[in-house]
Order: structure tokens, then C-alpha cells, then sequence
């Protein structure tokens, strides 16, 4: 049997107790509250020691509000096309009935046959009705992606955890500016979904990076959105191909456009080399870094 660490989180004050098989993350996530990680990635990170981590970035508020990890059994009702590479994947949740969870949040979804999950952000704002919805970029050799594209069904079960994460809207009044690319339109849309819904008329522009028109999705919703929203712009670029609209990598697009973003909240989530592209902008840019939420996906196999 592993031993087990206690490991403390400053300057909050909260410790948890963490078995050596544990990573921290999944450990910490067990109570009732979520955390961001400074320097260290705490999703690998295993405890061998009594040890002390120091936050960074983190939201008081946001660690101390979180929702219970659930296990769960989903049933696949469909996964459409949304791009030549894009799978809308919609669940409908069997056991429990419903997972309370923050627009913006995500899941882990084990891969049936092997001992590995993959995290997927959910784009509807809650399961009330039963369903969870995925925006999932399918790569030739990736584990779940690819298992997902040519393998399920609808009537399928998969068994999940969740939820994780903290790219969750902040309160206030500031400008939000929310930068996507690829399967990064999952938690914008669940975001600006979950604005809608709730009547909040923030100033809000949604910068989205493509390659091509082919690559471009939810459009016609997010542009009905734009209806609802009173203070909201939509700003796709495409970056490999000529058109009426912006074109570009979507990091020289927000720098040409974005304007005076000096104390707005920051959103971006999307492929690593474009939210390592734009953390430094935003800063230069004048957003606060304590301000700057992302998500940086990461893959196991090459896009089609």
C-alpha cells in the first residue's frame, strides 16, 4: 500500500492529504473546491513528501466555490460533423442523471480498453436536461479521438470524471475579450452561451482563429448570440486562406484590432502554440496577467 503526504496550498491555507499514486490534482480535486497550479504541472505531479505548493494566479473565490468530482456513466446520442475535423459529440448522462459543473469546465472521458483519459471541455452550460456537449478535434493517431471517429456509436456508453478546471467567467464589469482556435470553441461557446442566458451585457469580443473557411464552426450561432449579447463582436481569421474577412495567424489580428483592452478579462483557449502566442500579447497588450484564464490543449496524434 503507497503512503500517504500531506500537501499544503499557500497563501490559502488549504492542505489535503495525497496518496503516492494520486497526481495532486486528482487528489486536490476530491473536496469541494477547485485550484489553479502555479509552476508545476499538478495534473503529473505526484507527492513523495510532505510538501508546500505556493499558487500563483489563483482565485480565492474560485478555489473555495468548486463542485464535487463525480463518476458517471453517458450514453453517446450522436456525433455529428461540425468541420472536416471537428466531431460534436452530445451525451446523455445515465448514471448520475445530472454533474453540476461551471460553463467553461471540463471532463475526463476514459478511453474503453485502456487505462488512459482524455479532457474535453463541455460547450453547453449545464446538464439539467441530461446532456453533455463536446467540441472534439479528431487526429489520425489520437487515442481518443481516433477511437471516437471510427468506433462509436450512438447507444455507446463511456464512463467520465468530472468536473475539472478553473476557465470559468469571473464576476465584474470589465471588457472580456475570449481568443479560440480548433476545439478551443468548446469552452467560449459554453461561456458566451451561459452570458446569454444570464442576461450579462459585458462588453465581450470573441477573436477565433481558422486556416480555411472549411475549419470555421458554429457560426450561425454564435452569430445569433450576437443578437442577444447587446456589446458583442465576432472576429474570425483564417490564416491559410484569402476572403472577405480578417485574414492571419488570430494573434496579429487581436493586435490590430483589439484596441484599448487595458484591465479586461482575458480568455483563451485553443492549440499550445496559440495561447503561447498570445499570453505575451495580452500583457503588452495591458490585461493584467492575474486577469489571463487559459486553457492550453494538448494532443497525441497529428491533424488530418
Amino acid at each position: 500500500m503507497s503512503e500517504k503526504h500531506t500537501v499544503r496550498f499557500e497563501p490559502v491555507g488549504i492542505e489535503i492529504e495525497v496518496d503516492e499514486s494520486q497526481t495532486i490534482l486528482r487528489a486536490a480535486a476530491e473536496p469541494d473546491y477547485e485550484k489553479e497550479e502555479g509552476y508545476t504541472l499538478l495534473c503529473r505531479a505526484h507527492a513523495y513528501e510532505d510538501v508546500t505548493i505556493e499558487l500563483l494566479n489563483y482565485d480565492e473565490d474560485m478555489i473555495r466555490s468548486g463542485l464535487p468530482i463525480q463518476q458517471a456513466v453517458a450514453e453517446v446520442v450522436s456525433k455529428d460533423h461540425v468541420t472536416h475535423d471537428m466531431r460534436h459529440l452530445v451525451l446523455r448522462l445515465v448514471e448520475p442523471g445530472e454533474i453540476k459543473f461551471f460553463p467553461g469546465q471540463y471532463m475526463d472521458i476514459a478511453v474503453p480498453g485502456t487505462d488512459q483519459v482524455r479532457s474535453f471541455s463541455m460547450a453547453n452550460t449545464s446538464s439539467k436536461e441530461g446532456l453533455l456537449e463536446f467540441v472534439i478535434k479528431v487526429y489520425p493517431d489520437g487515442l481518443f479521438s481516433h477511437f471516437l471517429d471510427e468506433r462509436v456509436q450512438p447507444g455507446d456508453r463511456l464512463e467520465l470524471t468530472g468536473p475539472f478546471g478553473v476557465f470559468t467567467l469571473r464576476e465584474g464589469d470589465q471588457d472580456l475579450v475570449f481568443i479560440g482556435g480548433g476545439a478551443g470553441m468548446a469552452p467560449i461557446l459554453s461561456l458566451l452561451r451561459s452570458m446569454a442566458e444570464r442576461g450579462i451585457g459585458r462588453k465581450a469580443t470573441f477573436f477565433y482563429g481558422a486556416r480555411g473557411r472549411r475549419d470555421l464552426c458554429f457560426e450561425d450561432e454564435i452569430r445569433a448570440l450576437a443578437e442577444k449579447l447587446p456589446d458583442f463582436s465576432y472576429v474570425p481569421a483564417l490564416s491559410h486562406e484569402e476572403w472577405d474577412g480578417e485574414n492571419g495567424l488570430i494573434t496579429d489580428v487581436v493586435k490590430r484590432l483589439v484596441g484599448n483592452i487595458a484591465g479586461a478579462h482575458a480568455y483563451v483557449c485553443g492549440p499550445p502554440p496559440m495561447v503561447e502566442a498570445a499570453l505575451p500579447l495580452l500583457e503588452t497588450l495591458g490585461v493584467p496577467d492575474k486577469r489571463i484564464y487559459y486553457d492550453k490543449f494538448t494532443t497525441t496524434g497529428e491533424p488530418s
